[in-house]
């Protein structure tokens, strides 16, 4: 497995880059990708303590400029607000990475409004609001785009126990299709990439928790035997905002090792988990709600 970056140097050179759920995790990774290759980089979340941390370890690693600031994607006002700073920080905006996400399992009849909201409102309404923001800004300034969406595969099959994240991630996948069509004569392209099982702190923990790994471990479901490395992705995405993918429009692009194909609906397998144990994680879950 190659470990080194797929684009040549300064391939990216000249793009300002948002990345909202950038702090952490893939955002992070794509972060120091792209700084690699000689972008400018906003990271945006709710907590400015870890984007500052993150900005300051990234900028040691690569020298590259990244700017942390502060947005509740969530709140349409806050991303206009965090719009207006990035552009006075760096100036023009040239590409938005929609990746702040909300996820965790649970039978569905077991979740509260409350809960369902959380990971709608973070990961469909946060992307539809960075995106409506940002491509009103492009088009009456009329200038070019590039928007890339983080969804998942089960965003086109549905998959039982992340209801939530599935109903949200399905339409940004709509999202990303329809603007795809509508946007293009403005020089937008919309497309998006479905990661199937990758090691991230927080995020993956929360998913296959260390009790479950043993009855769901993700790496039996993937053919080639192992999970995705962050620098896969990050180098996948490099390649689709910069100009060699700049005849790709409207496309997902799945990154999986094959699970897709082994079996549609990635935690539907989680029937074989056990009433008491479901008691257990939803113990877990309210008081960290």
């Amino acid at each position: 497995m190659r470990t080194d970056l797929m684009l040549k140097e300064n391939a990216l050179k000249g793009n300002t880059i948002i990345i909202t759920g950038g702090g952490t995790g893939l955002g992070k990774s794509m972060a120091q990708v792209f700084l690699q290759l000689g972008a400018q980089v906003v990271i945006t979340s709710r907590k400015l303590e870890v984007l500052e941390q993150t900005a300051a370890e990234l900028h040691e690693r690569t020298g590259g400029i990244i700017v942390p600031i502060a947005c509740d994607v969530r709140d349409y006002q806050a991303v206009e607000t965090m719009l207006q700073t990035a552009r006075e920080k760096l100036g023009t905006i040239n590409v938005l990475i929609n990746n702040a996400a909300g996820n965790f399992i649970s039978p569905t009849e077991r979740l509260s409004p409350k809960a369902f909201d959380v990971v709608t409102d973070i990961v469909l309404k946060g992307s539809y609001n960075t995106t409506l923001a940002l491509g009103k800004l492009w088009i009456a300034e009329q200038q070019p785009g590039t928007i890339l969406n983080i969804v998942t595969t089960y965003a086109s099959t549905g998959s039982g126990y992340v209801v939530p994240s599935a109903c949200a991630k399905a339409g940004v996948l709509a999202l990303t299709r329809s603007l795809a069509v509508e946007w293009a004569k403005y020089d937008i392209r919309s497309n998006a990439i479905a990661p199937g099982p990758f090691p991230t702190e927080g995020a993956f923990s929360r998913l296959f928790p260390p009790n479950l790994v043993d009855i769901v471990d993700p790496v039996k479901r993937v053919p080639v035997k192992r999970l995705g490395e962050p620098l896969e992705l990050a180098n996948l995405a490099a390649y689709l905002v910069s100009d060699y993918a700049s005849f790709i429009n409207g496309e997902v692009v799945t990154i999986d090792g094959g699970e897709w194909l082994k079996g549609a609906g990635e935690f539907n397998h989680f029937d074989e988990i056990p009433s008491e144990l479901w008691d257990s994680l939803e113990q877990q879950r309210r008081k960290k709600e």
